[in-house]
């Protein structure tokens, strides 16, 4: 499994890259966040994706690319849902930021996902619904705020997401947990995750 390739950018267009890595091309399809981002740059490192679709008469392997993992993860979630698909995951982190996307599920804006090409009103809610909890759960809707909010940047993320993870097997809900973590680490950094876990029980309503 190919984690990410870091190399020199050699051909770049606002859906794909090609980055060349001791002496090997690779085409990686992208979304217009990653291009916006490393459009500029003459070394870049992209996160990977690998597809490999098997059946018919010849099997395929295909290649994407995102220059944050924050990116990939939202990617990943967004085709385990039913009706999405590789391009439709594509339209959309080129439509919305990775910060906006999770706002939008958050918030369970479905208007503003229909707005997306090739977004009906029913794959719309499939989203909210599907991955609400699960972008909580993961920590990637923190981790995205992260590069906007500097007191959060104080944040052990490895100690959140430990903690917010062990109080979601204790049959509490992803985002009320994420959100008291979030607090107790915003005002004690260095706190352990098993003290953190404590407090948050205490907390947790």
């Amino acid at each position: 499994m190919i984690e990410y390739i870091r190399g020199e950018l050699t051909e770049i267009t606002p859906a794909l890259a090609v980055v060349e890595a001791h002496g090997v091309g690779y085409a990686l399809n992208i979304s217009l966040n990653t291009y916006s981002a490393i459009q500029t740059k003459e070394q870049v490192k992209l996160f990977v994706h690998e597809a490999i679709m098997t059946g018919g008469r010849d099997d395929s392997y295909t290649l994407y690319g995102f220059s944050t993992k924050q990116e990939r993860e939202l990617y990943r979630l967004l085709i385990t849902v039913s009706g999405v698909g590789a391009n439709t995951a594509r339209m959309i982190l080129s439509s919305l930021s990775p910060n906006e996307l999770c706002n939008v599920i958050a918030n369970g804006d479905e208007r503003i996902l229909k707005s997306v090409k090739g977004i009906g009103l029913k794959t719309a809610q499939r989203i909210i619904v599907d991955l609400k909890d699960k972008i909580v759960a993961t920590g990637i809707a923190s981790e995205i705020t992260m590069t906007s909010e500097p007191q959060a940047m104080m944040v052990n993320n490895d100690v959140r997401n430990e903690a917010v993870q062990a109080l979601v097997m204790l049959g509490f809900s992803p985002a009320p947990s994420s959100k008291v973590v979030t607090e107790i680490l915003k005002t004690s950094p260095d706190t352990p995750v098993e003290q953190v876990i404590k407090k948050a029980l205490q907390m947790i309503k």
